[in-house]
C-alpha cells in the first residue's frame, strides 16, 4: 500500500537506538510505496500533539552521523497510552495518510505498537505496524538479545574493571566497593561485570541479580569469605534486586505510570547504598558505592560495533517486513548454535513480547558462588566485542 511512514522512540536511551532509526530511514528510501518519512517528536506523546518532523529533509551527512550518535535523536517519552487516546492516534494516522508505523523501545513500547495496530484493524484502517526492540536490560521475550544491551554491557564491564583496579589498590582505605547496574527485573547487565575479572582476585567477587532473592545472612556470609580471602570485597548489583520476601533491597516505594518501581533519587535509597552500608557495618570498614545511571545507557565511547550494526539491521528489517505487508510483529534476533557467533534477524508476534520478562536462565547463574557461569560469558562475549584491555600487574618483588 502506498502511504507515509512514521517512526518514534520511547523509554530510556541506548548507545545504538539511533542506529535503528538510521536503518529505518535508509531502507525506507528504497521502497517506492513509501512516500513521506516522518519522525515523532517525543514518541507517541508528541505524536498525539501533532509534532512530526520530515526525516527526508535531513542531510545525508546528518544521517551518516546518526548511526554513531547515542541517546534518542527524535526525543523520547514514557507515556502509557490510554484506551481513550486510541481514536486520536487513528485520527493522526488518517490526517497524514500514515500506513507504516514503527516504534523503537522495550516491552511497554512494543505493547503500544500492538494496541495501535489492533485498534486500527478493528476500525478498518490498514496499517502496517512493526516494533523495533531496544533495551539495555536485555529482558524482552522472543529474541536472543536486544539492541542496546551489548554496548551497555561493555560499559559496565569496563567500569567494573577500572573501578575494580581502584578498589584493589585502595583496599587499605576503602575495602568495600559496590557498583550498581541498571536492571529492574533481570540481571543481564549486572552479570556483564564478570567480563572484568581476569584473575581470581580481580573484581567483581560477587554479583547479585533480581532473579535470585537475597538474604542478609547470605550477604554477610559472602562478604566475610571475600574479605578474608582477598582483603577487599567488590560487589555488583542489579538495581532491582530483592529480599526473599519480595521487597526491593533499595527500599523504594515509588512507582511510575507503568507500575514499575523507581530506584535511586526518584524513589528513595539505592540497592548499592544499602548493600554497601550492610557490608561496611558488618566488617567495620569504610567503603563506597557507584551508580552511573543513564551514562551506561548512552556511552558512545564504549559502543559495541556488533551492537550498533545489529541495531541498524533491526531498523532495515522492520521496513522490509512492513513493506511486504506484514504487521503486528517485532524484529528479533536468532543465534545459530555452535562456538562461532552467527546471528540473523527474524520476527515474532508482538503478543509474544508481552508475555513477561526474559530473565536470566538458571544455566547462567552460579548460585554457590553468587556469580555467573562460564556459559553466560560465552553468550555475552560476542555481543560486547573485543576483549577488555589488559592492565599491568606489578610483581611486588621485595627489596632485600
Amino acid at each position: 500500500m502506498k502511504g507515509n511512514l512514521v517512526i518514534g522512540q520511547s523509554g530510556g536511551p541506548t548507545a545504538v537506538i539511533n542506529a535503528s532509526l538510521a536503518g529505518v530511514i535508509s531502507e525506507a528510501k528504497k521502497h517506492g510505496n513509501i512516500d513521506g518519512i516522518y519522525g515523532m517528536r517525543f514518541g507517541i506523546e508528541g505524536f498525539l500533539e501533532g509534532k512530526l518532523i520530515d526525516l527526508r529533509a535531513e542531510s545525508e551527512s546528518t544521517l551518516k552521523l546518526l548511526k554513531d550518535t547515542p541517546s534518542s535523536a527524535l526525543g523520547s517519552c514514557r507515556m502509557k497510552l490510554a484506551n481513550e487516546q486510541l481514536p486520536a492516534v487513528l485520527e493522526m494516522l488518517k490526517r497524514f495518510n500514515i500506513r507504516y508505523f514503527f516504534y523503537i523501545g522495550g516491552d511497554d513500547s512494543q505493547n503500544t505498537t500492538h494496541r495501535v495496530v489492533e485498534y486500527c484493524k478493528a476500525q478498518g484502517y490498514e496499517l502496517h505496524g512493526i516494533g523495533i526492540p531496544k533495551t539495555v536490560d536485555n529482558d524482552l521475550y522472543g529474541t536472543d538479545h536486544t539492541p542496546g544491551y551489548g554496548s551497555a554491557a561493555r560499559y559496565v564491564a569496563l567500569s567494573t574493571q577500572q573501578g575494580g583496579r581502584l578498589a584493589y589498590d585502595m583496599r587499605r582505605v576503602d575495602p568495600v566497593l559496590v557498583y550498581q547496574a541498571v536492571g529492574r527485573d533481570a540481571g543481564w547487565l549486572a552479570a556483564a561485570a564478570a567480563l572484568a575479572r581476569q584473575e581470581e582476585i580481580d573484581p567483581p567477587h560477587l554479583i547479585y541479580v533480581p532473579e535470585r532473592p537475597l538474604t542478609k545472612e547470605r550477604l554477610i556470609s559472602d562478604i566475610e569469605k571475600c574479605y578474608e580471602r582477598f582483603g577487599l570485597v567488590s560487589i555488583v548489583v542489579g538495581e532491582g534486586i530483592v529480599w526473599t520476601d519480595g521487597s526491593p533491597v533499595s527500599g523504594t516505594q515509588v512507582f511510575d505510570k507503568f507500575g514499575n518501581p523507581e530506584f535511586g533519587a526518584g524513589g528513595g535509597a539505592s540497592a548499592a547504598m544499602v548493600i554497601k552500608n550492610l557490608a561496611c557495618d558488618h566488617l567495620n570498614v569504610r567503603g563506597e558505592f557507584q551508580i552511573v545511571e543513564s551514562l551506561q545507557m548512552a556511552g558512545m565511547d564504549r559502543v559495541s560495533i556488533v551492537d550498533r550494526d545489529e541495531a541498524f539491521m533491526a531498523g532495515e528489517e522492520a521496513v522490509r517486513l512492513a513493506a511486504s505487508g506484514k504487521t503486528g510483529l517485532m524484529v528479533a534476533f536468532e543465534r545459530d548454535p555452535g562456538p562461532k557467533y552467527v546471528c540473523k534477524v527474524s520476527a515474532v508476534p508482538l503478543t509474544r513480547v508481552n508475555e513477561g520478562k526474559q530473565r536470566m536462565p538458571d544455566k547462567y547463574l552460579d548460585d554457590e558462588n553468587s556469580y555467573v557461569t562460564p556459559e553466560f560469558l560465552d553468550y555475552l562475549r560476542p555481543l560486547v566485542g573485543p576483549d577488555l584491555p589488559q592492565m599491568a600487574r606489578l610483581a611486588f618483588t621485595p627489596v632485600k
